[in-house]
Formats: structure tokens, sequence, C-alpha cells
């Protein structure tokens, strides 16, 4: 079931005060959105699951310091996994002297051939996802690109939390054959 923004700002309050299934319920509530923030910095799941978990224990550690102010609590939750990701991102880049790269600067950019592969490629999805009809090709992007959760595209798409499971399983095999035709 999909949460009010006035539901994770109790939901907060209870974690401040150190009730472990109000902490659950958040978990449950916004781990889906806030893996997808941090899948869009670091671009590799295992390293955005841990940034992940590494939020919410930040979430855990200082939901104390939440204080209501109008603006959504997501907006909060959002901004602790986006920097989390960032220092991630950071702590595994290591701080080389320009000169390292001096050669290597210009083969890092794609070439004209990638490009045209990559367009190619991206048409290619947007045309699979067209022919899995506007529902479910929306419901497929909002899970997998946008980070929403089940719940929220079963009740965007008011249909049954188990009929979005099997749109989106099958929306994938659909993809899958689509893509390799």
């Amino acid at each position: 079931m999909a949460r009010t923004p006035n539901d994770i700002e109790y939901l907060i309050s209870q974690i401040s005060l150190g009730d472990r299934e109000a902490f659950s319920q958040l978990y449950d509530a916004t781990s889906a959105k806030l893996l997808g923030v941090c899948l869009r910095v670091l671009n590799e799941r295992a390293n955005a699951e841990e940034a992940m978990q590494d939020t919410f224990i930040k979430v855990w550690k200082n939901a104390d310091r939440y204080s209501i102010n109008g603006l959504s609590p997501m907006t909060w939750l959002i901004t602790i996994a986006r920097n989390t990701a960032i220092d991630r991102l950071r702590a595994q880049k290591p701080v080389s002297d320009i000169n390292d790269y001096s050669d290597s600067l210009a083969s890092k950019l794609p070439s004209p051939e990638s490009n045209v592969a990559h367009s190619s490629d991206m048409k290619r999805v947007s045309e699979c996802l067209e022919e899995l009809g506007d529902d479910r090709g929306a419901a497929i992007q909002g899970a997998y690109l946008d980070g929403q959760s089940y719940a929220e595209l079963s009740e965007l798409y008011k249909v049954p939390l188990n009929t979005m499971r099997t749109w989106l399983r099958r929306g994938l095999l659909s993809l899958r054959e689509c893509m390799d035709r």
C-alpha cells in the first residue's frame, strides 16, 4: 500500500523513538525508490544496494533530526540516499594527478560508431516498449527506470498488486523476446 507523506513522517517519528516495526514499514514503503536514487548515481546494482543499506542505517541513527517542515519527507530520505551514494562514489575514485590521464582522455569519448549503436539500441528498446501497450510499457518503465514500487504502480493503474507483478514479469519476457528479434 502506498504511503502518504503524513504516514512517512509518522514512521520517521516512531523510528526516532526506536520503533523497529516502524523502521521495517518505512523500509518496505521507500526502499525501491531509494534504491533507484542510489542506482542512478552509482550505475552498479550491488554498490547501489550497499549505499541504500547505509542510507537506512543513517535514517535509523538520525531520525530524531528530521523536522516536519511542510516539505515531503521523501525529500529528506532521497537527500540522504543521494548524498550517501555520492560519498560512496567519491570514495571509489582514487585521487590522481591529471598527467596520469593525459594520454587516455581522447580514448574515453564514445566513438561515432558507438554513438550510432547506442542510439539504435535505445530506439529498439522504445519500439519494444511500445509493442507492449501503453499501460504495460509505462509500468515497466516506472518500475525499472523510475524506481516506482509495485504497490505504487498497482495503485496508479488501478489493478491488484499481483496483477501488476504479472504485468511486469510478462512484460519483461516480451521485451526480451522483442529485443532478440
